[in-house]
This record gives C-alpha cells, sequence and structure tokens, in this order.
C-alpha cells in the first residue's frame, strides 16, 4: 500500500471509499436524451439582451448575500404564497444536501424517507450528511405509492425528512394528492415532507398552494428543467421559521452574480419558456403513442419531460443507440423494480424522430 492509499484509508470515511462518483457521460457528438433538458435554445433577441445583462454583471463583487430582488421576483412569478419567502441553492442537489444537513444529529442517526425507486440524490445526500435513508418501494405494477406500506415504515423509523418527487423521477407519473396529504398528516410535528417539484412546467400540478395548511411542508422546484440548466439554480419556500433554520446551513454566496442575472432576466420572458414547455408536452404526447405502438415496449405514464419505458433488453438497446450517438438513460441497474426500463429525454421533433429510429434498429 502507498503513501497516497494509506492516507486516503486513515482519513477518508469508509463508506465514501466504498462508492463510485456520480457519473455524468461525455455527450459531445450525441444527441443527448439522458439528462431532461430542455432542448431549445432562446431566440437570438433574448440572447442578446441576456448577453449584455450578463456583461453588465459586478464580477468583481461578491453577491448580495441575501438575494432579496431575485427572492422576490422567484416569490411573484412562481406562485408562492404570500407571507412566505424562498430560500436559493445551486440546483436542487445543494437545496437536498442543506435540508439533510439542518436534520442530521450528533446524538443519535436521523433518518431520510422516500419510495424508491426515487432520484437518487435522496440517498446519497442522507449518507453524505451521515443520516440513515430508508427506500419504501412503490407499488411495482404502476409505480404508485404503498401508502400502507409507507405510513408504516413512518411508524417504525420517525423520519426527520421524507422526499415526494412530484412526478417521479424516474417513473413519471404523479402520485396520488389524498395519498400524499395522508403522509404529510403522519408525519405531523415528528418529520418535515419536501414536495419535489422538479418538472412542475410539465406536469402543471402543485403543492404550493397547500404551504399554509401544512407546517411541515416543503415545496422545492428548480429551473433546470424549464429551460436553464446551465445556471444552476432551484428554490424552496416553506413555513418562514422552517426556512430560517435552513438558512443557517446555506453557504454564504451560494448562488452566483452571472446565475442571479439570468434567473431574473429569465423571469422577465417566462411566457417564452412556458410556451417550449408546451411544445415538449405535445412531442411527449406524441413520441408515447409512437412508443406504445412498438413491438415488446411498456410506455409509463409521464408528467414530466422525459418518457421511461420497458424494452426486451435494456443493456443491448443502450449499446446499439450509443454506438449509433443517442444517449438515453438505462435505469435496469438502478432497482430491480426497473428491470429493462429505460428513460427518454423528450426533445425535438427531430431528436425524437432520430431517436425512435435508432429504436426501431435497436428491438
Amino acid at each position: 500500500m502507498t503513501a497516497i492509499d494509506k492516507l486516503i484509508e486513515n482519513t477518508i470515511r469508509a463508506d465514501v471509499r466504498a462508492i463510485a462518483s456520480y457519473h455524468v457521460p461525455d455527450a459531445s457528438g450525441y444527441i443527448k436524451l439522458d439528462a431532461m433538458e430542455n432542448p431549445y435554445e432562446l431566440p437570438d433577441t433574448l440572447r442578446a439582451e441576456l448577453g449584455q445583462r450578463l456583461a453588465d454583471a459586478a464580477l468583481n463583487r461578491y453577491p448580495v448575500p441575501s438575494y432579496t430582488t431575485l427572492k422576490r421576483r422567484i416569490c411573484a412569478g412562481l406562485g408562492v404564497p404570500s407571507g412566505y419567502d424562498v430560500l436559493l441553492g445551486n440546483g436542487s442537489d445543494e437545496l437536498i444536501a442543506i435540508m439533510a444537513t439542518a436534520i442530521a444529529r450528533q446524538d443519535r442517526k436521523a433518518v431520510v424517507m422516500a419510495p424508491t425507486p426515487a432520484f437518487v440524490m435522496f440517498a446519497r445526500s442522507a449518507q453524505f450528511a451521515g443520516a440513515d435513508f430508508v427506500g419504501v418501494p412503490l407499488n411495482s405494477n404502476d409505480f404508485s405509492l404503498d401508502l400502507p406500506a409507507m405510513l408504516g415504515a413512518i411508524a417504525r423509523h420517525q423520519p426527520a425528512l421524507l422526499f415526494l418527487a412530484y412526478p417521479n423521477n424516474p417513473t413519471g407519473n404523479l402520485f396520488d394528492e389524498q395519498a400524499m396529504e395522508a403522509i404529510i398528516k403522519a408525519m405531523g410535528e415528528t418529520g418535515i415532507v419536501v414536495v419535489d417539484e422538479a418538472y412542475q412546467p410539465f406536469a402543471k400540478k402543485s403543492f404550493m398552494d397547500r404551504l399554509p395548511a401544512f407546517p411541515n411542508l416543503v415545496v422545492m422546484r428548480t429551473l433546470s428543467k424549464l429551460g436553464l440548466a446551465g445556471i444552476r439554480l432551484g428554490y424552496l419556500s416553506g413555513d418562514p421559521k422552517l426556512l430560517e433554520q435552513f438558512e443557517k446551513v446555506r453557504p454564504p454566496y451560494n448562488v452566483n452574480v452571472l446565475t442571479q442575472v439570468a434567473a431574473e432576466f429569465a423571469l422577465d420572458h417566462l411566457d417564452v419558456l412556458d410556451g417550449q414547455a408546451e411544445l415538449l408536452n405535445q412531442e411527449r404526447t406524441r413520441l408515447a403513442a409512437e412508443l406504445a405502438a412498438l413491438p415488446g415496449v411498456e410506455v409509463f405514464p409521464s408528467a414530466a419531460n422525459f418518457i421511461s419505458l420497458r424494452v426486451p433488453d435494456a443493456d443491448k438497446t443502450c449499446a446499439e443507440l450509443s454506438t449509433g450517438k443517442v444517449l438515453i438513460k438505462n435505469l435496469s441497474k438502478m432497482d430491480k423494480m426497473l428491470a429493462n426500463c429505460i428513460r427518454v429525454t423528450v426533445s425535438t421533433p427531430e431528436e425524437n424522430t432520430a431517436f425512435l429510429n435508432a429504436l426501431k434498429a435497436s428491438l
């Protein structure tokens, strides 16, 4: 064993050493359909306007740490209830980490819970914060919430933090609202429920207006899926006293000046981004119908900007699509419930057609 190997063994946690880093494949030269990005760029006139605003940004100064103007714009334009504020993060990933850190305890293990399969960062952030993660399997036939199992797990494990993605990633479906409310009520004063609405621009459904009814409810969103994945901005809202506690964990200056300027610009042009989301919803309907007509393919309902489907051999399909320079997500190793499942981002008509042709050739 070398000196650096000994150093790592003596200093880095065993559970960190045992896992691989989060892998993002190189997409150079590919039709990139693996990351749920909006494929549409801004119109030229808006790009020029954004360029001028970015050129005027004070890069020599730290951001204003309170982000008052941007937060006020988000609250006014994105449906945050009156009297509620938002907390900003470097994407949803940082917000998840902030909450996991805030509930992690030094006297005993805290528990983070989510129905599974779920977004991988729920479990990873819990682990890195030193909390335990408990996954409760969805119903395997339709990926719906197994409410009795969820309520039983809440009673047994008493989680401090519970995530419900709405719609869910990687399955794409919306959970039953009454089941979600039952979970929020069951958590009560002992745990926080985070409804992750990353795909809200496509689902057009939200729990944001229910914040005043549930003090233990937090709603989290991101601008990434709306068309601004490159600026990495997430936001969450909840009871002001709860946000005050999360604020203590948030790193200072965690949102950079260029992100702030770009986000404020986007809020001036939400109609353009919403129009792009509507185009993608129309393509989602077409793509789902054409996929469902293919032999041996099972398509799952989606309210997001992606579609998950089961094919005869996911490894073979992904390999052949990759050879043809089409990049999708292989879900089959993520959870046994997702055996031979793949996930594809809904993109432009041209890229969706290219994917369909490549998929047909691989089946």
